[in-house]
């Protein structure tokens, strides 16, 4: 079993001088939900090399279990370090596809068009993909053979309008997870902000938030069993 991690290599927090990237709990939490479970991880980034980690993602409060083994894992932090540049990665080396969150997926994976093929590519062969939070967001441009959007008629989640009003970057993102959804026709549900909430549609695996990272994974290696 062997699972491709994609991850943002956009660092810029819109206009605001400020920087983003992955959520450390995000990347953290299915690794070892997929390590543990016995799973080959391979990571992966448009640009390769060390993604940019979002720095409010490894503040105090926002530690957790996974995050502290992750950042004390040496194999793990080479890994980091030294991802595969996306376009150079065999989709069919994979049996799944998972994409963590963070701010900086909305900017360039949504808009990737080798990210795009690669989960349209996944789901036509017959294997699953997770995304969790605002990576949701990479399925924006994501069609089905016919051309219709792919979470078109599928149940789907990702980060909530009012999760993103809660953090205060409505005006700041490209693009907000939860309308491009609905506005594709996606069967959008959520829990309460910062709850854990996951939907699993045929070969889709969603989930909401952070708190929905190792559930999300857990529900993509459920498929693979």
């Amino acid at each position: 079993m062997k699972i491709l991690v994609v991850l943002t290599s956009h660092d810029r927090l819109g206009d605001t001088g400020k920087k983003t990237g992955f959520w450390l709990e995000e990347l953290a939490a299915p690794y070892y939900v997929f390590l543990d479970a016995g799973a080959g991880l391979v990571l992966a980034s448009p640009e390769g090399g060390q993604p940019p980690l979002d720095p409010k993602s490894d503040e105090p409060g926002a530690e957790t279990e996974a995050t502290q083994r992750f950042k004390g894992d040496k194999a793990a932090m080479d890994a980091l370090a030294h991802t595969r540049k996306l376009s150079e990665v065999s989709p069919g080396d994979f049996d799944a596809v998972f994409y963590p969150g963070g701010h900086g997926p909305l900017w360039d994976l949504a808009e990737d068009p080798v990210s795009i093929a690669l989960i349209g590519n996944t789901i036509k062969a017959g294997k699953p993909v997770g995304a969790v939070c605002h990576a949701p967001g990479v399925l924006r441009h994501v069609k089905n053979a016919d051309g219709t959007p792919l979470v078109a008629g599928r149940a789907v989640t990702g980060f909530s309008d009012s999760e993103e009003a809660a953090v205060g970057l409505s005006n700041v993102v490209p693009f907000l997870v939860e309308d491009v959804l609905k506005a594709n026709g996606g069967r959008y549900s959520k829990a309460a902000d910062w709850q854990p909430h996951v939907e699993t549609d045929g070969l889709l695996v969603t989930g909401q938030n952070p708190a929905s990272s190792a559930p999300a994974a857990q529900a993509l290696l459920a498929i693979l069993r």
